[in-house]
């Protein structure tokens, strides 16, 4: 992690500097329920629960759209990871076709 940077000298440098350091936390807080809920999601797949993970999905397309919005991640990056999720989500057999 990089260290602090230099005192700003200005007003208008000082100010962007603390709002930088709360869009950090905020931002840093966003990635993690989305690395977490994506977890989730392929665990389910990789257990085979079409259902849980079904309902992890949408979870999980709330958080990426949400996250995209707000400007966290690029908006074709939420598509792009939505679009992987499903698929695999979608390649689980259904219970009663095994």
């Amino acid at each position: 992690m990089p260290a602090k940077a230099t005192p700003k000298k200005n007003l208008s440098a000082m100010k962007r500097s603390r709002q930088a350091e709360k869009q950090n936390l905020r931002n840093r807080a966003v990635r993690s329920t989305i690395k977490t809920v994506v977890k989730k999601v392929e665990t389910a797949v990789v257990a085979g629960k079409k259902e849980e993970a079904g309902n992890e999905l949408t979870l999980a397309i709330k958080a990426f759209t949400k996250a995209a919005s707000k400007g966290v991640i690029h908006r074709n990056t939420a598509s792009r990871n939505i679009s992987r999720l499903s698929r695999k989500v979608n390649a689980i057999p259904a219970a009663g076709a095994a």
